[in-house]
């Protein structure tokens, strides 16, 4: 069995791939591992200006010190009356208040703003870099809109204010109200994995 490395020291996401990539995986042979398993890695300086780029920062960085083939993602929430920001910002919105500072104040800077100009999308850029430098990348955009106050006790970042589309009018829930399973069948960071497959297929395969 051949291993690929996830760009975090996060054991939930290394979890959370593997179910979302599982028949890649078996078809593959493939077994992703996190950071902890396999090296000290050095934290990533992510100063790329798009989602694609810092993945493939982070990935590349992992591929490099590990040896094997570095998966990475970066992602965050664009809001399209701020012009897509936060962005690649999502993360440090609040100026590294954390995740609540953060929903807290988007909350805040759209709060006179109505329901139809409210819309959003979770995107999420996966990486693929091999130890000899070649990469590729996907987008996965989950479109939907911004509530206008926090709700559920799942997820984390924007999930409590983020209400994804095509739900029930009168009935819709944010991301936060969605089982992990559920979120992990229609996520941004699932759609930018499964565009990823054909490239893992072409460069992973036994």
């Amino acid at each position: 069995m051949s291993r690929v490395v996830l760009a975090t020291r996060n054991a939930h996401k290394v979890e959370e791939l593997r179910e979302i990539l599982a028949d890649v995986c078996e078809c593959l042979d493939l077994e992703i591992v996190g950071l902890d398993d396999v090296a000290d890695a050095p934290e990533v300086v992510e100063d790329g200006v798009t989602f694609e780029q810092n993945a493939i920062l982070k990935a590349a960085s992992a591929a490099q010190v590990t040896g094997l083939p570095a998966l990475a993602d970066d992602s965050g929430l664009a809001v399209d009356v701020l012009g897509g920001a936060p962005g690649i910002f999502s993360a440090r919105w609040s100026g590294g208040k954390g995740d609540r500072a953060n929903l807290e104040l988007l909350l805040a800077q759209l709060g006179d703003v109505r329901d139809e100009h409210r819309a959003a999308a979770f995107v999420c850029a996966a990486a693929l870099v091999l130890p000899d430098g070649r990469s590729a990348a996907e987008l996965g955009h989950f479109p939907g809109s911004v509530a206008h106050e926090a709700r559920g006790e799942g997820g984390f970042g924007y999930d409590p204010i983020f209400v994804p589309s095509g739900q029930p009018v009168g009935n819709e829930r944010t991301l936060a109200e969605y089982a992990a399973g559920e979120k992990n069948a229609v996520s941004h960071r699932a759609l930018a994995f499964r565009a990823l497959v054909p490239h893992l297929k072409e460069h992973l395969r036994p």
